[in-house]
């Protein structure tokens, strides 16, 4: 059993964080129900990872009957997540305090781009407008061109749905001792500005400057924490930030003399000779060749690899890092516990497969449910069979 293993979580369906904070508590032993607003998928996610392990029922909760199995299912619960912007959730009469006074104890996720308050609260945004609000946009990229597009990671992921996690694992903590819930306000913008805090800390200690992109020490700006090409047009991270790292780099790829490189490595003057130093080093052999010389030690040197190439790392492979589940290959559930392992229980099930089977827990009759899905107030899943509605009537 999973270390959330006994708690359920309600999770209205969206984009982005909101599921991936809902498949790492899914993945922790939580029993995550996506409330779904429709049979449809997204064309791009047709095979969407971030739903394994969740429980699915179609409600259309601008209907009152809908509303009301909602409501029932906030009985129930432990916590609620979602991820629409401030206001849609007071609209459809399920504010926070609608759902505190059913369920007190009810822990209630809330994860937007901009947060719950402020100007810019109700506009539409995406990870790329966080970020660049929230000064990391502006730092990354080379210094001669423009700020430098990434994933959708930072943004969505590291300042969205992990900092959603924390707040929730931390209010139903808090929830044992006072026997209360409360609202988790997360924003993206503001996970964002916490994950710049080693940045900032060095723009204090004078080791940083924000006018200035590719020329600091993580940016690509140092000569040993950059990307460099090979020979056969592929690319090897090196980061050799520490003085002993680079020491050994040097003298295992070759490169002297080693004492006055060293040198070069602490005077930010001469980074850009050294950059091309190393860059000519690297030309002179294939990627694969280097990590056969570079790879296994301290000199800090990675393959840069595609996902499909990191999958069958021997690396990740030792530590099972990617799973088969049904016919997918995908990452293994993380943090790992030594006593409550996480699992995934299962892969992404139609919109609408547990509708029945929640129905009748949640204690509505036969005519009850009948009468739900003939308003379309409530759906099953397309696929369901006569047999299969039928088992979970019983």
């Amino acid at each position: 059993m999973g270390p959330l293993h006994g708690y359920r979580i309600l999770e209205l369906a969206g984009l982005g964080p909101c599921p991936m904070a809902g498949m790492l508590l899914a993945d922790m032993g939580a029993e995550v129900i996506c409330v779904d607003r429709d049979h449809r998928v997204d064309p791009y996610l047709a095979r969407d990872i971030s739903r394994r392990g969740k429980q699915s029922i179609i409600l259309d909760l601008k209907q009152p009957a809908a509303r009301e199995v909602f409501l029932r299912l906030v009985d129930t619960a432990d916590a609620l997540i979602e991820g629409y912007r401030p206001g849609v959730m007071e609209r459809l009469g399920l504010a926070p305090e609608v759902c505190l006074e059913r369920n007190p104890r009810l822990v209630y996720g809330r994860m937007t781009g901009w947060g719950q308050n402020g100007p810019l609260a109700t506009n539409a945004g995406h990870d790329i407008n966080y970020i660049a609000l929230a000064g990391a946009l502006h730092a990354m990229g080379p210094a001669d061109g423009k700020p430098a597009v990434p994933l959708n990671v930072i943004g969505d992921y590291a300042g969205g749905a992990l900092f959603l996690v924390a707040g929730v694992l931390a209010a139903l903590l808090e929830r044992g001792r006072s026997g209360r819930g409360q609202v988790v306000d997360a924003a993206m913008v503001d996970g964002i500005a916490n994950l710049m805090w080693p940045f900032l800390s060095m723009y204090y200690s004078g080791r940083w400057d924000f006018s200035r992109r590719g020329a600091n020490l993580l940016d690509g700006g140092a000569p040993f924490y950059d990307t460099y090409e090979t020979a056969d047009g592929k690319f090897l991270a090196l980061g050799a930030i520490e003085p002993h790292f680079f020491a050994e780099f040097l003298e295992r790829a070759g490169l002297g003399p080693a004492e006055h490189l060293l040198e070069a490595h602490a005077d930010p003057n001469r980074w850009p000779q050294l950059k091309a130093q190393i860059a000519d080093l690297f030309r002179q052999k294939t990627r694969d060749q280097w990590c056969a010389l570079l790879e296994v030690g301290d000199a800090c040197v990675s393959p840069v690899l595609t996902l499909l190439e990191a999958m069958d790392h021997p690396h990740t492979r030792a530590r099972d890092t990617y799973i088969q589940v049904d016919d997918l290959c995908q990452p293994a559930p993380a943090p790992r516990f030594s006593r409550t392992p996480s699992r995934v229980r299962h892969g992404d099930r139609p919109r609408g497969a547990d509708t029945l089977a929640l129905l009748t827990a949640l204690g509505f009759s036969q005519r009850e449910i009948d009468d739900l899905l003939a308003r379309g107030a409530a759906a099953a899943a397309e696929s369901a069979t006569a047999s299969e509605r039928e088992a979970a009537r019983s």
